[in-house]
């Protein structure tokens, strides 16, 4: 056993020498690749992984300028996206804390070169009303404006983020024709994200048309929709006998009855006040109706609280708060200028923002909009884009909302594609995006 042991023990010097230089040395090296790696930025770091380089072309998007088949490793290509893509989602959710606790109707706009968002010539889903330049008009300042909130930074639109906060989802816009505006706004600026139009079309194959008003569009490769439900006051549009006729009437205690429609949607955007603003609905003469009682007459402002009550009740009863996000657009205004629509009302002229509102006091279908919220049991995030809009005098199609023009009949209460909406649809993103932090 001695013998044995002796053996055991019985070690060449070269050996004993070889082994200890390779070990330091691969401590030394260790520990100078761990000093250079701490000391270098991601940047730096990306820099070495040529011939793969990204660049940033704008806060939120990568784009790939160019790689080849030398030095490529999945590994390499995998580290500098996963790299570049996680600092870039992190500025993302900072932007967000930061305007957190910010009014957002409050601020100025600012001409930035870098707008609009998308052209109007590259987007199928503008229709007629709304395509000013398609129909004539030169300028394009119009479409360059960004709202700048005053306190804070407003993160950019980006409509990969938004296709993919709505992946699988229904973002469905119900109201008047102003609401109609902003969901073809929507669809235009999605639209820029995607790579092959043609997987975008309407689950009917139903063309966009100032006459219809119920529409959804299919993104195939995010899986969602984006639908739009014509309805002018979100309560039911009706006909009563009143003597011995029948006349229109409105039906303040029952929910519009397209209302089957809108449940099971993900994302909700309500709206209604531009038809509260006709004769028959200011004058409230044998039009309002509740139960089989038609009143003779009834204030606009109290029919309106009573609509609105009455969308609230459904909303509560109908409406899955843990699945569905619940948003309310306040009222856009209009910018006539000596008379209305069919009165020779005017703005053509209008080529620049107004330096100043005009109108001094908040509308009062605001005032009730808001009140109404607060007691419901459901969130409701509330859309302010009256103030921002106020200053948009040149954002209507004035006399371009038709390609036979008439400068008799303009149209100051719809808006330009691309314009002002598309910032209505950035506040819109901003609130998703908060939502999930």
């Amino acid at each position: 056993m001695e013998r044995q042991g002796s053996l055991c023990l019985k070690v060449k010097p070269t050996r004993v020498l070889l082994f200890s230089f390779t070990l330091f040395s691969s401590i030394f090296f260790l520990s100078f690749f761990t000093i250079s790696l701490s000391n270098s930025s991601p940047n730096t770091l990306s820099l070495n992984l040529q011939p793969i380089s990204l660049t940033e072309s704008s806060p939120n998007t990568l784009s790939l300028h160019s790689f080849t088949h030398n030095n490529f490793t999945p590994a390499n290509f995998s580290f500098l996206i996963d790299n570049r893509l996680s600092r870039t989602l992190n500025r993302s959710k900072d932007e967000v804390k930061m305007v957190k606790g910010c009014d957002l109707s409050n601020g100025h706009w600012v001409f930035d070169e870098r707008y609009p968002l998308y052209g109007a010539d590259s987007c199928p889903f503008v229709d007629e009303a709304f395509d000013c330049q398609g129909n004539g008009r030169f300028d394009s300042n119009f479409t360059k404006w960004r709202w700048q909130p005053q306190h804070c930074h407003f993160p950019r639109f980006n409509a990969t983020e938004m296709l993919e906060l709505i992946r699988g989802k229904r973002l469905v816009f119900v109201g008047d024709s102003i609401n109609r505006n902003q969901w073809e706004s929507m669809l235009c600026m999605l639209l820029s994200a995607v790579k092959d139009p043609k997987r975008v079309f309407e689950a009917r194959g139903r063309k966009i048309v100032k006459e219809k008003g119920n529409y959804s569009f299919r993104f195939l490769d995010y899986q969602c929709t984006v639908e739009y439900y014509v309805s002018h006051f979100l309560v039911h549009e009706s006909k009563a006998r009143v003597g011995q006729k029948r006349r229109p009437t409105l039906r303040i205690d029952a929910i519009d009855h397209g209302s089957s429609r809108w449940r099971g949607a993900h994302i909700l955007v309500f709206n209604t006040a531009h038809w509260w603003s006709h004769y028959k609905t200011k004058a409230g003469i044998y039009y309002y109706q509740e139960g089989t009682m038609v009143h003779p007459r009834l204030n606009v402002s109290t029919a309106f609280r009573k609509a609105l009550t009455t969308w609230a009740s459904w909303v509560d009863k109908h409406i899955n708060s843990k699945k569905t996000q619940v948003f309310f657009r306040t009222s856009a205004p209009s910018h006539f200028r000596g008379g209305n629509w069919n009165s020779g009302g005017h703005c053509t002229e209008a080529t620049h923002p107004l330096k100043e509102t005009l109108n001094t006091t908040y509308p009062e279908k605001n005032v009730i909009v808001e009140e109404i919220i607060k007691r419901m049991k459901t969130p409701v995030t509330l859309l302010n884009i009256t103030s921002l809009s106020e200053f948009r005098i040149d954002g209507h199609p004035s006399i371009y909302g038709r390609k036979t023009r008439s400068s008799r009949i303009q149209d100051c209460s719809h808006w330009c594609l691309p314009g002002v909406p598309d910032t209505w649809n950035e506040m819109l993103f901003f609130h998703l995006q908060s939502r999930l932090e």
